[in-house]
């Protein structure tokens, strides 16, 4: 692994931005540990195409990032400040053939978000799949108890870095392109002590449709992915409350939370040429809670 293999791109520093609490969170602490690594070979769906994928240090992200990898993408892991889960997830990328490097950077910045695009533009020479996976969550018992700060951070980090991303890479996108955003089974049945990131997660879902509409004319798709409890670090470092975390993904049809890499193909079939007529669209692999849309 080269010096150029992990970089860190500084925020505007006139740019307001807030990091609350210690999330994501470490992997490297999680007990037990998720299931991230692909579960079957792969067959070059990915092939020659670049894939900025954002929140990828840990969690679903780095899933996505190993399973891209595996299919033949050149990968740009894209993360905040966990160094070691983000070295980790490169050196997987890296044991699957890939051409991969790390960013770390807070995606709440406009400018660190433009300056992503150019270093992977730089590398790759282009982008071909945009993962807006990155986002952060902080429970509340009362929506008294939301501080305007938290309410400020969750939707900087949640839906105005999907903005920012999306708006820096679109000269870059080309017919053939694809966008793929998580939102969560949050969006559709809500979660009563995560009352703003619910409501990010709904603007993802509008954001989805909405820009999927506007690109579909220049053959570039854009959908989302609802997952439900998933296990990652980042409900046990504080996304959740602790005494909910005993029973966590327990309520689910299937009785158990779901693992990274059972989300992670969701993603790469919305990135492929298999879902070549799917824009506006969104999968929920949530263990079987039917919900609308």
């Amino acid at each position: 692994m080269s010096d150029n293999d992990m970089i860190t791109i500084e925020a505007d520093p006139k740019e307001e931005r807030l990091h609350l609490a210690d999330l994501p969170g470490s992997e490297a602490e999680l007990s037990p540990t998720p299931d991230f690594m692909p579960r079957y070979p792969g067959s070059g769906r990915l092939d020659g195409k670049t894939a900025i994928i954002t929140g990828a240090d840990s969690g679903i992200g780095r899933a996505i990032a190993i399973l891209f990898a595996r299919e033949g993408a050149n990968v740009a892991i894209v993360y905040l400040c966990e160094d070691e889960d983000a070295r980790k997830t490169l050196e997987l990328c890296k044991d699957e053939g890939a051409d991969a490097f790390a960013i770390a950077t807070d995606l709440g910045s406009k400018k660190a978000c433009e300056e992503v695009v150019e270093a992977v533009v730089e590398r790759f020479g282009g982008i071909d799949v945009l993962v807006n996976n990155a986002g952060e969550q902080h429970p509340d018992r009362d929506i008294r108890d939301i501080s305007e700060d938290q309410l400020r951070r969750t939707f900087q980090s949640n839906i105005y870095s999907m903005f920012f991303l999306t708006q820096a890479a679109r000269e870059h996108l080309k017919e053939g392109a694809a966008v793929v955003n998580t939102t969560s089974i949050t969006s559709y049945k809500g979660q009563p002590v995560l009352l703003d990131y619910s409501a990010t997660k709904g603007a993802i879902t509008a954001f989805t449709r909405s820009l999927a509409t506007k690109l579909s004319g220049d053959g570039i798709r854009v959908n989302a992915v609802a997952p439900g409890p998933i296990w990652t670090p980042l409900n046990p470092a504080g996304g959740m409350l602790p005494e909910k975390m005993d029973d966590f993904g327990k309520d689910t049809p299937m009785g158990r939370p779901g693992q990274p890499n059972e989300v992670a193909p969701a993603y790469l079939f919305l990135a492929c040429e298999d879902s070549s007529y799917i824009s506006g669209q969104v999968i929920h692999p949530n263990g079987g809670t039917v919900v609308g849309g």
